[in-house]
C-alpha cells in the first residue's frame, strides 16, 4: 500500500476547525475579531480585538469595568475609583478633570474609557491623538447603564449577566411605583453654591422611577446653581441632598430656616449617600430603592388614603 505524503493544513483552518468542535490545541493562537462601536458621542471605536489592557478617566467607570468582570483588564484609573474594594489598587492617572496623557501613555492602554459630560471631550483630545482608542459614555437614563455594561463587556471580550440582572431589579421598582401619586422633589447636590441637576441628568430617571417630578427638571444645564427664592417658590414637598460622603450633610437642615416650605413643614428633608444615587453604576438602584422608599413615606402624610390603598395591594 502507498501512503500519500499529506498537505498541510493551514493554521487558520485548524484553528477554525478546533473552535467550532470546542477543542483546543497548544501553539494554536486563534486571534478574536475585530469590535467595533458607536460610542455616546456617536463616534465610531474600532479595536482589532477585545480590549486587555483599559484605563478609566471616571470612578464610576472603575465600577462598571469591575461589574461586568472586567477588573482584571484595568491598569489605569483616576481619584476616588474607590469601589470596590480592589479598586483602590488601580494605578492612578490623575483625577477626573486633570489626568496626565503621558502617565495614561505609560500604562500602555489599548482602550480608554471617558465620561463625556466629566471629561469633556478637549481635555481627552491628547489622547485621541497619541492614537489610543477612546470610548465615551454618557448614561442619561438607568436603561443606559445597562447599555452602556453590554458595550464595555464587547469591548473587552468578557461575557457578562449584570445588565440583566440590573434591568431585572429596575423592572421591578418600576412596576412597584409608576402608579403612585406624584411628589415634587428638589434634588440638592450642594449647598454653597446651591446646585441641582435637570431632567437630563440621570438622577432626574431615578425621581421619575419613584413616582416624583424634578421641579428644576426644565434647567438649562445639566448642574444647575439655583437659588434660595426659587426652591421656596417651587415649594417642594421633599428635599432629598447627597453631599460628599456617608455622612447626612448639616446643611440639609438649614432649610430649617423656612418653616412654610412644604418639606420642612412636614419633616421631608432626606438624605441618600452620593456613591449609590449619583454615580453611574449598578449601584443607582440601591439609591434609587431609598429613594422610593423615603417618597412613599411621604406620600402617608400627601395622601394618607392612595398611600394606604398601595400598601395593601403589595
Amino acid at each position: 500500500m502507498i501512503m500519500k505524503k499529506l498537505k498541510p493544513f493551514p493554521a487558520l483552518m485548524l484553528a477554525s476547525l478546533c473552535l467550532s468542535l470546542g477543542l483546543w490545541l497548544p501553539g494554536v493562537r486563534v486571534h478574536a475579531a475585530e469590535v467595533v462601536l458607536q460610542d455616546d458621542m456617536q463616534r465610531t471605536v474600532r479595536l482589532p480585538q477585545p480590549a486587555k489592557r483599559v484605563v478609566v478617566l471616571a470612578p464610576h467607570l472603575a465600577e462598571m469595568v469591575f461589574a461586568i468582570g472586567a477588573g482584571d483588564k484595568l491598569v489605569g484609573a483616576v481619584s476616588y475609583s474607590d469601589y470596590p474594594q480592589a479598586a483602590q489598587q488601580v494605578p492612578r492617572v490623575g483625577t477626573y478633570k486633570n489626568f496626565s496623557a503621558e502617565a495614561i501613555l505609560r500604562l500602555r492602554p489599548d482602550l480608554v474609557l471617558a465620561w463625556q459630560s466629566g471629561n469633556g471631550l478637549q481635555r481627552v483630545e491628547p489622547i485621541i491623538q497619541l492614537g489610543i482608542p477612546v470610548y465615551f459614555t454618557e448614561p442619561r437614563t438607568l436603561e443606559d447603564i445597562a447599555l452602556n455594561m453590554q458595550r464595555i463587556a464587547e469591548l473587552t471580550g468578557v461575557e457578562e449577566n449584570a445588565s440583566q440582572q440590573f434591568l431585572q431589579t429596575l423592572n421591578q421598582l418600576r412596576a412597584n411605583y409608576a402608579s403612585q401619586p406624584p411628589l415634587s422633589v428638589f434634588y440638592q447636590v450642594w449647598n454653597q453654591p446651591l446646585q441641582t441637576l435637570n431632567g437630563e441628568h440621570l438622577l432626574s430617571d431615578v425621581i421619575t422611577l419613584c413616582g416624583g417630578n424634578n421641579v428644576f427638571g426644565d434647567a438649562n444645564v445639566l448642574a444647575p446653581q439655583v437659588s434660595v427664592e426659587s426652591v421656596l417658590r417651587l415649594d417642594p414637598q421633599v428635599i432629598v441632598a447627597s453631599g460628599m460622603g456617608e455622612a447626612r450633610p448639616e446643611w440639609l437642615d438649614e432649610w430649617r430656616r423656612w418653616p412654610s416650605l412644604q418639606a420642612v413643614r412636614n419633616e421631608q428633608l432626606k438624605f441618600i449617600p452620593p456613591d449609590i444615587i449619583q454615580r453611574h453604576t449598578p449601584r443607582v438602584l440601591q439609591g434609587a430603592a431609598q429613594l422610593c422608599e423615603h417618597l412613599q413615606t411621604a406620600r402617608g402624610i400627601y395622601y394618607p388614603a392612595a398611600n394606604a390603598t398601595a400598601t395593601a395591594d403589595k
